[in-house]
Formats: C-alpha cells, structure tokens, sequence
C-alpha cells in the first residue's frame, strides 16, 4: 500500500522542559529529522501560567512546523502521583492546541515509543537517544534528551504509517 509523505511532529510533555522533534516520512526507508528542540519554563512559574506558557509555544511549534500528524507519548505513572497529574495538564494542554489547530493527535505509552525505536520497550534513555540519531543520520544524539524523546515518538508513529497493522 502506497502512502503520502507525512511530516509528524512527536512531543514529550513536561512540566519545565517539554521536548518536541518533526521527522519526515517517504516510506520505511526515507526518514528524515526535520526540526527539534526544548521548550523550556522557567520553574518558579506555576499553574495557569505555566500552562498558557506552554500552550503558546506549542502553538507556534505547529504554526512552524504544520505537522500532518501529533504524536505525544502518554503520562507514566510511577511513583510520585502528583508528577503525573502536573505531567498530564501539560499533555492536555498539548492535545488542545492541536484539536484547535486541526491536527491528527496519536498518544503512544513510553513502552511502546522505546520498543518502536530500539526494539526494546524497557530500553534505557541513552540507548533511545542513541537509536534516534541512527534512524535519523544525525551527526550526534539531539540534544536536549527531551528532543530526543520526542523523535522517538515521532518515529514510533512513522512505524505505524509504515506497519499499520502494529497498532
């Protein structure tokens, strides 16, 4: 089956750095960084200002880079209880701005991101990293770690579009 090239954009929500990355898709075979980086919140700000923060970059995040699908990884939750509530406002936030802007949103568990991009979905953080820059011939790992995370969900996304009978 023959499919349209596709520019994804993967988030990594966070509370203070949230992690954002846009591979280009043309087949199992062409893929492509398109952009990456950090939005970063300063951490004494806090509540609906945090929130309208990273609500306006990530508005300007999709005005930029006018992604054909969102992909965001899900909120973990593990030991601290309130981290994953702050964690999921921010990827509410997210799942808004791209309800508003039209965007096709897709959530894909850490697990299942790690999995699609190292084959192992307990594989640790510098190993997703450094897979990213495989898959994506970059020069070095992306830097910050956040945006590494975030092309590891937009990869995990592409391996959808390429199998899609793995979702």
């Amino acid at each position: 089956m023959r499919r349209e090239p596709a520019t994804i954009l993967g988030i990594d929500p966070g509370s203070h750095v949230l992690g954002w990355g846009a591979v280009r898709w043309e087949g199992p075979q062409a893929l492509s960084a398109v952009a990456f980086g950090a939005l970063r919140v300063p951490p004494d700000l806090k509540g609906g200002a945090r929130l309208l923060m990273i609500r306006r970059g990530v508005d300007a995040i999709l005005a930029r880079i006018a992604p054909d699908a969102v992909a965001l990884e899900e909120v973990f939750y593990g030991r601290n209880f309130q981290s994953a509530l702050t964690i999921g406002e921010v990827r509410g936030v997210c799942l808004l701005a791209a309800a508003e802007g039209g965007f096709a949103t897709y959530g894909y568990s850490a697990a299942e991101v790690k999995a699609a991009v190292t084959g192992n979905g307990r594989a640790h953080k510098s190993q997703v990293t450094a897979m990213v820059a495989r898959i994506l011939r970059l020069t070095q790992p992306p830097r910050p770690a956040d945006a590494g995370d975030a092309l590891a969900c937009a990869l995990c996304h592409a391996n959808r579009l390429t199998f899609p009978a793995a979702r």
